[in-house]
């Protein structure tokens, strides 16, 4: 089964937007949309995002296997299942490598306080700006099964998730229920995470 055109074009031009901001550089970043409850559309490995066609996009299952055979996945497809196993809601999921979410992801304990901005409130359950929210700072791993289960293992303790987390010195995930709702809130994320950048080297 191919993947649908509309999926394979949210994708490509969410992968132009995210390059002209300089958060996917060189092969760096993965995208996904969920096609069917157990089916998503997600990048091939080693793509550079910003140049994507309908051939970097390929179909897998809710456990990472591929539709078609010769295709492999970003080695971080199986965060992109677990969300979906996790988030019934989510349609879409965005991972991006800016300067602000690596270098803050780097200094930070276990999470990273975001309060008093406007763009809070494209995060949802938050109407206002006088709102605060804690976003989860996981450790890096090259074993993504087990950073897989860790995730998990964050998600049962948290009495509410945000739509977004950071890999300390790597990047960051974020979800919504489409793909035009994801990039709200990775920009709205990165805006902020860039206001927390400034903020840090002004204090200095």
């Amino acid at each position: 089964m191919s993947v649908p055109a509309e999926a394979a074009t949210a994708i490509i031009e969410a992968g132009r937007r995210l390059d002209r901001f300089g958060w996917v550089p060189a092969t760096a970043g993965n995208f996904s949309v969920r096609l069917e409850a157990r089916r998503l559309a997600v990048t091939v490995s080693g793509r550079h995002k910003g140049f994507l066609t309908p051939d970097d996009i390929m179909a897998v299952d809710l456990d990472g296997v591929a539709e078609e055979p010769g295709k492999r996945g970003s080695a971080e497809t199986l965060l992109h299942c677990g969300i979906y196993r996790r988030f019934p809601q989510a349609g879409a999921v965005l991972h991006a490598h800016s300067v602000p979410n690596t270098v803050l992801s780097r200094e930070a304990d276990n999470r990273l306080v975001l309060a008093g901005y406007e763009l809070l409130k494209a995060f949802p359950g938050l109407p206002t700006h006088d709102a605060e929210v804690a976003v989860p700072v996981v450790d890096n791993d090259q074993d993504i099964p087990r950073m897989a289960r860790g995730l998990e293992r964050l998600w049962d303790g948290m009495a509410a998730v945000p739509p977004g987390y950071l890999i300390r010195g790597h990047g960051c995930y974020v979800w919504a229920a489409d793909m035009p709702g994801a990039l709200t809130r990775l920009e709205a994320l990165e805006f902020m995470l860039a206001c927390e950048l400034e903020k840090g080297r002004a204090a200095r």
